[in-house]
Parts: C-alpha cells; sequence; structure tokens
C-alpha cells in the first residue's frame, strides 16, 4: 500500500486563491492524502472558501481543519500545521500555490525507492492571476540524487535553490521537522528550514515544472523583491547564512560575499517582477 502523504496548507486572509489550491490537491492521482488546513484567525471569507472547495474531497483524502483562535503568524501558523501532520511525507503549500496532479506520485514514489534521500524538489513555473505562465525556476543544475550539502553551498553563492514550500516534498521524520520554521525569519523561513533539512542528508532534484507558484501584487516575495523591504531581507540571508557557515566550513569572507550575491539576485528579482506584474 502507498505511504499516507500529508499535505498541510496554511491560510491566512487567501480567499480568492485558496479554493483552488485545495481542488489542485483533490485533483492529485495518489492515494491516500491526508490533507491539514490550518486558518490562521482570518479576517475575510477563507473559511467559507475553504468549506467550499473541501466539498470536491472523494475517497483517499482525510481532512484535518482548524482555525486558530488568535493569529500565530506565518512561523506559528505553519509550525503548527506540519505538527498536525501524520504521514510518512510532507508537501507543505502556501494557500496560493499549485501543483501538478502526478506531482505527489512522482516524489512519493522516489522517497519510497531511495530511502536516504530526505526530499524531492522540482521545478517551478510562475503563472499570473489567470493562470499564464509567466517564467519558470529551474532548481539545482544537476538531475537525480545530490547531496544536500552541495546544494546548500552553491545556493549561497548563486540564488535559492532550496526555498519556496511548494518545490519541496520531505520525511516527516526529519530532525529538522520537529525543529519546525524558525520564527527569527520572516521573509526567508522557508528558504532557511529546507537549507537546513538539505544539510543532513541527500536530496533528489526533478526537472520538470511540477509546481506552480503565483505571481501576485502584495505578497511575500513581491514585497522582498520590489524593495520594500528588501533591507530586512538582506539582513535575513546574512543571518542565514551565518547559521549554516559552520557547517558548511564558510569564513567570515565567504558570509559576507554570499550577502553581496544576494543583494544583486534581489535587484534582477525585482526588475523581472516589474516587467511581469
Amino acid at each position: 500500500m502507498n505511504p499516507i502523504v500529508s499535505v498541510c496548507i496554511p491560510v491566512y486572509n487567501n480567499e480568492e486563491t485558496i479554493k483552488e489550491t485545495i481542488e489542485s490537491v483533490i485533483a492529485q492521482t495518489y492515494r491516500p492524502i491526508e490533507l491539514v488546513i490550518t486558518n490562521d484567525a482570518s479576517t475575510d471569507a477563507s473559511q467559507k472558501a475553504i468549506e467550499k472547495a473541501l466539498k470536491e474531497a472523494g475517497e483517499g483524502i482525510t481532512l484535518k481543519v482548524e482555525i486558530n483562535d488568535t493569529n500565530l503568524g506565518m512561523s506559528g501558523n505553519w509550525n503548527k500545521a506540519m505538527s498536525l501532520c501524520t504521514g510518512k511525507y510532507i508537501k507543505l503549500l502556501c494557500a496560493d500555490d499549485l501543483i501538478d496532479k502526478d506531482l505527489i506520485k512522482r516524489e512519493a514514489e522516489i522517497l519510497e525507492a531511495n530511502p536516504d534521500v530526505l526530499s524531492v524538489e522540482s521545478d517551478t513555473a510562475f503563472v499570473d492571476s489567470e493562470g499564464k505562465v509567466r517564467g519558470r525556476y529551474k532548481r539545482y543544475k544537476r538531475s537525480g540524487i545530490v547531496s544536500g550539502k552541495e546544494v546548500v553551498k552553491y545556493s549561497l553563492f548563486h540564488r535559492d535553490y532550496l526555498g519556496a514550500p511548494l518545490a519541496n516534498t520531505f520525511r516527516a521524520d526529519t530532525k529538522t521537522r520537529g525543529e519546525g520554521f524558525d520564527p527569527e525569519f520572516k521573509y526567508i523561513l522557508d528558504y532557511e528550514f529546507f537549507m537546513r533539512l538539505a544539510i543532513e542528508g541527500d536530496v533528489y532534484i526533478i526537472h520538470e515544472d511540477l509546481n506552480f507558484f503565483r505571481l501576485r501584487q502584495g505578497s511575500n516575495t513581491s514585497k522582498i523583491f520590489k524593495g520594500e523591504e528588501g533591507k530586512k531581507y538582506i539582513n535575513e540571508h546574512r543571518m542565514l547564512a551565518e547559521k549554516a557557515a559552520p557547517k558548511l566550513g564558510l569564513t567570515n569572507k565567504d558570509v559576507n560575499r554570499s550577502v553581496r550575491i544576494r543583494k544583486l539576485m534581489s535587484f534582477l528579482g525585482n526588475i523581472y517582477l516589474r516587467l511581469h506584474m
């Protein structure tokens, strides 16, 4: 029998997109799925949209839906969602993400066949509000099984090949899952989490667009790249690099170089979003 895969969706004021996100999970060719949704005290109609979408859930999908009494914030809500998961593997989706109908099947099969692999990553397509593809984000340059430390080190001096929860399916029994998302990070908490996870062992890279990241005004990513919170974002990258440095053998000079590269990539990301949003 297939092992249970937990798909958790933390929600906060996502009434316009959450239904489509849930539908992309319900449409998966893989079963059984445990769908965990934590509504972080949303002030809009997110809960109504959630309930409407879940009416279409069929056999093989177990539902867990919780509404937080108070707002826990991003890291708090993400950690709560993960804590409710009972599956062997976990997929975390933000409430405006979409996944290909075969994504969970493909990634769960790889994890089953490769017990030393901690996570599977696939390429990302950027889509606009109408679902039109506006660009692509490739993961690490190699395919198949790769040392996690190799990917982490390369990411620090190029661009983030690890972050964005939608791109990762990982084993529930990892030490990193137990530690959770670090509340000290606001803008790159996903990057930091998956970097910490990758350092533990091997990752598997699939170079196919199996997940879809929605470009929209006001998202955390758009704020970062458009410079509204750019300085704080760069400071967080320094924190991230310093945190990983001892395990990767990085010097202070390496950390400073990583920060300079991140500033450049942020500038280029700003230009990209101006052209596509």
